[in-house]
């Protein structure tokens, strides 16, 4: 059997406790390794590292998908802190950051799911808003919404022209960044995904396919991968 493309998933780097443990650990939920799995990749873990070593560990993937997780540090996109953004997670932002711009350089395939659109779209110049009401149905439960593809785009081609969605975050791209164009949009009018067009993949979704059954933007990423 020929394979499996190798997909690369951004974590976090948390305190946590399991068994009679409660260490610092690199965190990812399981949704994400087995949304790679089910679309037909082999996830690997990237937890926060030496932005220098990011060129040589995506030369070494397939894939990669750059995770949700806490907010962006304003300061990445020239913005002072609203009182509502979340606290800083500094050592994510910047291996995140390196890994988006080793991905864009190199033409890897490029997945970012909730956070990881964000700093895709903060990576190229974009800014965010900071806080948005509605798209947290409460704190520690995610809750869906539809968003309509832009038609023509690579998201509408993998989604379709609507699709139900799982969701949970606060903030949302403001400013586009350079050479990103916004490709779906939910009812309020919040971006929902960005992509780049050109000879590459590079995808960002505001939604969280890993917390629901749908393949299909995962089935993409792999199979641009392969």
């Amino acid at each position: 059997m020929a394979d499996r493309p190798l997909i690369g998933v951004s974590t976090y780097l948390e305190t946590a406790r399991w068994g009679v443990w409660e260490l610092e650990a690199a965190l990812l939920p399981a949704g994400y390794p087995r949304l790679v799995q089910a679309a037909g990749g082999v996830a690997a873990m990237l937890p926060p590292d030496d932005p220098a070593y990011a060129a040589g560990a995506v030369a070494r993937l397939d894939g990669l998908v750059i995770a949700g997780g806490p907010d962006v540090d304003p300061a990445r996109y020239g913005a002072g802190r609203d009182p509502r953004c979340g606290p800083e997670a500094q050592a994510r932002d910047s291996w995140e950051l390196a890994l988006i711009e080793a991905a864009l350089a190199s033409g890897t395939p490029l997945l970012g799911i909730c956070r990881g659109m964000q700093l895709l779209n903060v990576a190229l110049g974009g800014t965010l808003v900071q806080h948005i009401d509605g798209h947290v149905e409460g704190v520690g439960v995610f809750g869906r919404h539809v968003v309509k593809p832009v038609p023509g785009s690579l998201c509408a081609g993998l989604v379709g022209a609507e699709a139900s969605v799982p969701t949970y975050h606060h903030q949302a791209v403001e400013r586009l960044g350079a050479g990103l164009v916004a490709s779906a949009y939910a009812g309020d009018g919040t971006v929902e995904a960005l992509e780049l067009p050109g000879p590459g993949w590079a995808l960002g979704v505001q939604w969280h396919p890993e917390m629901g059954t749908d393949l299909c933007v995962m089935t993409g990423l792999v199979a641009a991968s392969s």
